[in-house]
């Protein structure tokens, strides 16, 4: 992406699967905002109507994969390309192999035979004859064409933390990206990729996956809603906000660290995940903030908190040193760190009760990825019903906050219903307040 944009062409970045970080990676490098692709979690049509809405018809669209090609079934890469009719160029580690590359390509290529990779880039690659060696037994035995090689540079690293790389806004590459770039286009055939793309056929014409708001809706917004936005609450969806956009909502976004007060005059607040067990201190140091999200959720005004956001709404976070740091307060719980990886996948869940994102029997979407655990030191019913059974979701007031990140692509009403109970709550308030 750097070395096309080094090139003048635009670039407009995807990502395929749930994946927060890398789309900010994506933005660092393009300066555009890079759209989750997800077949699972948003279905079919959302995914191709998204794609077909945020594609540039004057530069390049890349989608970056996510695992290997075929992992993840129907959420797979290899789905996605097939679902939005694009090219494929498979990206393959050299290292520690040869020959034997060429029965790894020759391998993707007939596992899904009616999907062939347009091409083949080397990474990881140690010298010139491992270059002959592999690029021979390519030529020899795949139909994929060899685009280029980039060499080992152990200089070269995006260091990583316990729920992934470091994010954009971190510029975790420093002054690598140019030196990237400079690589890439030095090894690869970029010009031939750029070239592949031309040739792509891509989704039939479909409907938008959402549309800007419009008429009275933009020009009077129904309510406004604070959206925590800094370094330890830094997970979005960007759609997720657009949708609430569409659905009436102005987003004002604060930081639970570094302002004392919440934005004047709103009547909703939305904490999405990111880090909070790396900053328990500013977070508990600011009272101020802490306090008036407490009071805010007790005046009954509706609060959605999702992972890390749940986190610091309970009565306090505990690190992996031990230490224990005071939280919001609003769930009688204790967020603690775990060294190993405490919950990991797809979810789709049945409210059980009627709450800020819709009645009772309405089906949401989305995924759980995290670290702690929640000890609750009284008992609170629990307002998702997971597929086999679990339970999750905890509803206090009109404050819902659980692990999962729920995406409102497939169901954008839970959007509308978010924005709509915010604007009864603050009519409630107002009428009260008379």
């Amino acid at each position: 992406m750097a070395a096309m944009k080094d090139l003048g062409l635009k670039v407009q970045p995807f990502k395929c699967g749930p994946d927060f970080i890398d789309p900010t990676l994506h933005r660092m490098v393009t300066g555009r905002i890079s759209w989750n692709l997800d077949l699972r979690m948003c279905g079919k049509d959302y995914v191709k109507g998204l794609f077909r809405q945020q594609a540039v018809s004057d530069g390049i669209n890349v989608i970056e994969g996510v695992m290997g090609f075929f992992d993840g079934a129907k959420a797979s890469t290899a789905q996605l390309a097939r679902h939005l009719s694009v090219p494929v160029v498979l990206v393959v580690d050299a290292s520690s192999a040869a020959e034997s590359v060429a029965a790894v390509v020759r391998g993707f290529e007939e596992l899904m035979p009616d999907l062939q990779p347009s091409g083949v880039i080397l990474n990881k690659v140690a010298s010139n004859r491992h270059l002959e060696l592999i690029g021979n037994a390519i030529s020899r035995y795949c139909n994929s064409r060899l685009l280029g090689a980039l060499p080992r540079d152990k200089g070269i690293k995006i260091p990583s933390r316990h729920l992934g790389l470091f994010m954009g806004e971190e510029s975790p590459l420093g002054r690598d990206i140019s030196k990237l770039s400079r690589l890439t286009l030095k090894h690869v055939d970029v010009d031939a990729i750029i070239h592949i793309s031309k040739d792509c056929k891509g989704p039939e014409e479909t409907n938008p996956a959402f549309s800007p708001p419009e008429g009275e809706t933009a020009q009077r917004p129904k309510a406004r809603i604070g959206v925590a936005r800094d370094k330890s609450f830094c997970f979005y969806y960007q759609d997720n906000l657009e949708i609430l956009k569409q659905a009436g909502a102005t987003l004002i976004p604060f930081s639970p660290m570094a302002d004392e007060r919440l934005p004047e005059g709103i009547c909703g607040l939305y904490l999405g995940g990111g880090y909070p067990e790396l900053f328990p201190e500013i977070l508990s140091e600011n009272g101020s903030m802490r306090r008036e999200i407490r009071e805010f959720s007790r005046k009954n005004m509706p609060v959605f908190a999702e992972c890390g956001g749940f986190m610091y709404l309970c009565r306090s976070i505990t690190t992996l040193d031990g230490k224990t740091h005071e939280m919001a307060g609003i769930y009688p719980a204790e967020a603690v760190m775990q060294k190993r990886l405490s919950s990991l996948g797809y979810r789709e869940l049945t409210l059980k009760r009627d709450c800020p994102l819709g009645r009772a029997g309405k089906k949401l979407f989305g995924h759980e990825f995290h670290y702690s655990t929640v000890r609750f030191s009284s008992p609170m019913e629990k307002a998702f019903l997971l597929e086999g059974g679990r339970k999750e979701g905890y509803l206090t007031e009109n404050t819902l906050a659980g692990y999962i990140h729920i995406h409102f692509g497939r169901s954008q009403e839970a959007a509308s219903h978010f924005v709509g109970a915010c604007q009864r709550a603050k009519a409630f308030r107002s009428k009260k307040c008379q």
